[in-house]
């Protein structure tokens, strides 16, 4: 009877105390009379009942997809006493990752989240062994067991009853209601929370490789390689010698992108997570910033755009700073939410866009076919120059490719994936692209198209092409807006990866509180781009290709000759482990090495280099196979000296 009459208290406080922490009320002063006033046992207890309270607050409280998908209150009520006290005095039984795992590689990684457990003193310990060699009773846990006040537990403990008739109400106050109201948006709209941490195996569980396809396919189908295929008038090309050379490049630029894809299932790991293989654990922190560096630029530029055509619909009567704000914030609620609402959204947001565009076709490609003419015939420097524009905008691709795949099933064949992958990305680019350097070469043609070009650059050009349509037509170009955010919201997603990965001590934030805080570095920055918005685009996008070639070429190299190509000779355990992972001097003295012929190669607004002025900007090019065969060497003197 005591026995029973102990476990029913027990468990009763528990569970009271655990719902009245989770929802933000004062504990019921009953229990905390009762807590006061019963044994030091069960104080101890309830310090480690507050340790796993937080520890689910701080984790959103619980994940959707975790076998625990009931509220706090009711996973503890249903608990008995001697498996509330074994969990609670076992940490281990409650992973970062808020699932059971077995997975060897997720049971040794360091917590990103503060042990919040007390420290069991020797007297304490010494109270789980048995006095009398008596053994305890079944069901209760040794330390209840063997404490003094557990013979006479009906005389200290009385049974409460709770009020429960109410539903809990919002705390008071303005940070009591956002905690509430936060809570149950994360909740509510799968925000993922698993952050930079390997997905285990258990949790690669999709199996719709199709949504590979309609990411990358709603990530271009949109404005964006419209703009960049403008730039082809720019360096004294015509429509032919444009579109020739975006499908060229685009049809080889696309491969990394695609290839690197096929790791993520195999591995579980973001992209720069699995960098960490070749380039070490601190010396990765500088492709990580230079990456960071990349896709927010990227974002700047696609906040810049879309701003541009809700500022054209309005007839400047919405400025093109507002519009960038509304962009903003409208990639801050899909990029919050993570890797589940992302491919949600991108299965479906291409459809619009596709519409979209081929109505803006119809409506103003009668005028597509007055060219401008060039000056003169096609420059080597011209050419290169483009082919480096188009490259530019592929290869950074492959920064964060796995970073949208590490979700899938294992067993995925990786040449769906590849496949998916380079269809998915390179044929809605070539076509947009080639649309775009029509449209640039017929700017000077057409006068309403010029004069709106000098209004809102690429937004007003697509605003005079809709204007036949009427009121539809700009409706269509709002959508036009809209679709950048398919981009932008997979840009914006891996940005808060990388923001995990630039830092140790950054690893602990929460990843979807970085999505607002790059809400809050793009509106300023959009804003004072878009005052010289193709100055800023070319000169940005004419320096990344050259870091991201250098970057890949030590990737692949590593994982084709040092890995054979074979991912399951990744120590899996050794991700966070700098002292397991390579030292990362080869990867970076490769890197840096090949610049010194990539320098005299480039051909910049700023510079050009010798080889430059003859054959035009072969930098990334350069960048790609200089590392890549300066790395084999370097490494191998590395594993000599470093034995990893």
């Amino acid at each position: 009877m005591a026995q029973f009459l102990l476990k029913t208290t027990v468990s009763f406080l528990t569970w009271r105390l655990a719902f009245c922490c989770v929802n933000g009320r004062q504990s019921h002063p009953a229990v905390q009379k009762k807590v006061k006033s019963h044994s030091p046992l069960l104080l101890v207890n309830c310090q480690y009942l507050w340790g796993f309270v937080t520890r689910l607050v701080h984790l959103g409280f619980i994940r959707l997809f975790s076998p625990c998908r009931t509220a706090p209150s009711t996973f503890l009520s249903r608990t008995s006493t001697s498996r509330v006290l074994s969990t609670l005095l076992a940490p281990s039984r409650f992973p970062d990752n808020t699932k059971a795992s077995t997975t060897p590689a997720l049971s040794q990684q360091p917590s990103p989240i503060p042990n919040h457990y007390p420290t069991i003193t020797t007297q304490q310990q010494s109270m789980v062994t048995q006095t009398d060699g008596n053994p305890p009773e079944k069901g209760v846990s040794p330390l209840v067991a063997n404490h003094p006040d557990h013979l006479d537990a009906e005389a200290n403990v009385q049974p409460i009853e709770a009020d429960e008739s109410k539903p809990a109400a919002p705390p008071s106050g303005l940070w009591g209601h956002l905690c509430h109201y936060g809570y149950k948006v994360i909740v509510a709209g799968r925000v993922e929370l698993q952050g930079i941490t390997p997905i285990p195996v258990k949790e690669r569980t999709v199996t719709k490789t199709l949504n590979i396809f309609t990411l990358w396919w709603s990530m271009s189908c949109n404005i964006l390689p419209i703009t960049f295929g403008m730039l082809g008038p720019v360096y004294g090309l015509n429509l032919r010698d444009s579109c020739l050379i975006i499908l060229f490049f685009t049809l080889l630029s696309t491969i990394p992108p695609a290839y690197l894809c096929t790791w993520g299932p195999k591995l579980g790991m973001r992209q720069m997570i699995q960098a960490r293989y070749s380039w070490g654990r601190y010396i990765v922190s500088l492709p990580v910033l230079l990456n960071l560096a990349t896709t927010t630029g990227f974002s700047v530029i696609i906040v810049i755009t879309g701003g541009q055509c809700l500022s054209a619909v309005a007839n400047g009567h919405l400025s093109i700073s507002v519009g960038i704000v509304i962009m903003s914030v409208l990639t801050l609620i899909i990029s919050f939410c993570g890797y589940t609402t992302l491919h949600m959204y991108e299965r479906f947001a291409w459809i619009p866009a596709v519409i979209a565009i081929i109505v803006a076709v119809g409506c103003g490609g009668k005028y597509l076919h007055l060219q401008n003419p060039p000056s003169g015939p096609p420059s080597p420097q011209g050419i290169l120059s483009f082919a480096m524009i188009v490259s530019s905008y592929m290869i950074p691709w492959a920064c964060l490719s796995s970073d949208f795949t590490t979700y899938l099933v294992p067993s995925t064949p990786s040449w769906k994936i590849f496949v998916y992958s380079y269809t998915g990305l390179g044929l809605p680019t070539i076509l947009l692209m080639c649309l775009g350097a029509a449209i640039g070469g017929a700017i000077p043609s057409v006068p309403e198209w010029s004069e709106a070009y000098d209004q809102t650059l690429v937004g007003g050009v697509l605003q005079a092409m809709l204007a036949p349509a009427g009121g539809f037509g700009r409706f269509l170009v709002v959508i036009l807006s809209f679709t950048l955010l398919g981009n932008l919201a997979a840009t914006s997603y891996s940005i808060t990866l990388n923001f995990q990965m630039l830092a140790p001590v950054l690893f602990k934030v929460p990843r979807y509180l970085f999505a607002i805080i790059l809400a809050a570095i793009l509106i300023p920055v959009g804003i004072k781009a878009s005052a010289n918005f193709y100055d800023s685009l070319e000169n940005f996008v004419s320096l990344i290709g050259y870091w991201c070639s250098a970057f890949l070429g030590v990737v692949m190299v590593d994982h084709l000759w040092e890995k054979k190509g074979d991912c399951g000779r990744y120590d899996l355990d050794a991700w966070n482990d700098a002292s397991k992972l390579p030292w990362g001097i080869a990867a970076l003295t490769a890197a840096a090495a090949s610049f010194g012929l990539v320098i005299p190669s480039m051909d910049q607004v700023w510079w050009q280099g010798p080889i430059a002025k003859t054959t035009g900007d072969l930098g990334f090019e350069f960048a790609f196979i200089v590392s890549g065969l300066l790395y084999v060497p370097l490494r191998m003197v590395e594993k000599k000296v470093s034995g990893r």
